[in-house]
């Protein structure tokens, strides 16, 4: 089938554009080449249309014969500050709309669309008094004084951590989450609207060989990476106990390629979220750790510093994703990370 891959130049997009000539398909990427993600322009990338997606007229033609959509195009990540908000807000949430508004022009009935874990704010957690609860966002005063656990919002015992399944309340803590969130709803509002299928992928840490480096949007591993690239022990925030789900780039890669043949058989409602996950919890002290043994470099330092936009803990269940498509990850931390190390990018 003919795949149209927005963003499809980036991080995941290069992987996913792997795959899916791995599967016999015919991608093609239409990717803006922002000069804040692509330092280079990509020269081994097969049909590449250069533009951007909130340009009507250039994803029209991108459009042109497409089975499906691969939808990655986005500003990621945390971001700097406030000063990002009306960048997030045009490029994700503008240009989602102006690609469903084409989408809604088209043949074109299946879409994969890029979401994110961000969209939960906190994970799961349990009071042994209260059940489940969803504690607030975290305040300065604690952060600053290294109370770093949220507390149970009804009378402030210590919670339990758990998994996220795709049925928990959605609570964006950020404009990228805000964001991630918006083009959910938006994709929902299509599908509705003119009988099509949409996959949302709740992506969670993602990392492996051609992560951003050295942006202001890297994820973790990424800064990991690039401190011990300088000779320098990874500098982990609060204590290094917040839970995360680090699942490799081509599993994700293998995951959407899956997703996207299934909304092309009208396999899903109007719109189905998937947790991608690798299964696995572990804390950002584990990712450093990994990273600094497979560098032989020096160890994690853990600083105590925090962000205000980060949440504690938050990791899934991917349970959705094995039993209705089939998939299922193939890297572990450690294989994970000493594949990122021995790929050199």
């Amino acid at each position: 089938m003919r795949v149209l891959v927005t963003g499809g130049a980036g991080f995941i997009g290069r992987h996913v554009h792997t795959q899916l000539l791995a599967e016999g398909h015919d991608p093609v990427v239409l990717d803006s080449l922002r000069q804040d993600v692509h330092s280079t322009p990509p020269e081994d990338l097969a049909g590449l249309i250069v533009g951007d997606i909130r340009d009507p007229d250039t994803v029209a033609t991108a459009l042109h014969g497409v089975d499906v959509v691969i939808h990655l195009a986005a500003k990621v990540g945390l971001g700097v500050d406030l000063d990002d908000i009306d960048d997030y807000v045009s490029s994700n949430s503008l240009g989602t709309a102006v690609l469903l508004k084409q989408l809604a022009h088209s043949q074109v009935r299946g879409l994969v669309y890029a979401s994110s874990m961000v969209v939960y704010g906190e994970g799961r957690y349990e009071c042994d008094r209260h059940g489940v609860v969803a504690p607030g966002p975290r305040r300065t005063e604690d952060l600053d004084a290294g109370r770093f656990e949220p507390p149970c919002p009804l009378c402030g015992a210590q919670l339990r951590p758990g998994l996220v399944d795709e049925t928990a309340p959605t609570d964006p803590r950020n404009t990228y989450a805000a964001t991630k969130l918006n083009g959910e709803h938006l994709a929902a509002a299509w599908a509705r609207e003119t009988g099509g299928h949409v996959a949302a992928m709740r992506f969670h840490n993602v990392y492996g060989p051609g992560m951003p480096r050295d942006t202001p949007y890297a994820g973790v591993a990424s800064l990991f990476r690039s401190a011990l690239a300088r000779g320098e022990a990874p500098r982990v925030y609060e204590d290094g106990g917040q839970r995360r789900d680090f699942v490799h780039v081509q599993d994700v890669a293998t995951a959407v390629t899956t997703a996207a043949a299934g909304v092309t058989q009208a396999q899903h409602p109007a719109l189905t979220a998937y947790n991608v996950g690798s299964g696995a919890v572990r804390t950002i002290a584990d990712l450093a750790t990994e990273l600094a043994k497979a560098c032989e470099g020096p160890a994690p330092v853990v600083t105590g510093q925090y962000r205000l936009g980060d949440v504690r803990h938050i990791t899934a269940s991917s349970q959705r994703l094995r039993d209705t498509l089939g998939w299922k990850p193939t890297y572990d931390l450690a294989s994970g990370v000493a594949d990122l190390v021995r790929s050199g990018r």
